[in-house]
């Protein structure tokens, strides 16, 4: 039987080398939304994202 199941990321065990590159502005590791869409285009929204054409979808009311 095959299980899939979530969990808490290992950040801890990486944190430290990217740690002050973020805190000095090097990088912005919340830029992740490459989509943006209203209510109405979620359903396209996670499909695009399902076949690799996005990689994050930022939805606005």
């Amino acid at each position: 039987m095959t299980r899939l199941a979530d969990g808490l990321a290992p950040v801890r065990a990486y944190i430290e080398v990217p740690m002050p590159n973020i805190l000095n502005g090097t990088i912005t590791p919340g830029r992740v939304f490459d989509a943006t869409t209203d209510l109405d285009g979620v359903p396209a929204g996670y499909q695009d994202m399902a076949d690799r054409k996005n990689l994050k979808l930022l939805v606005k009311p």
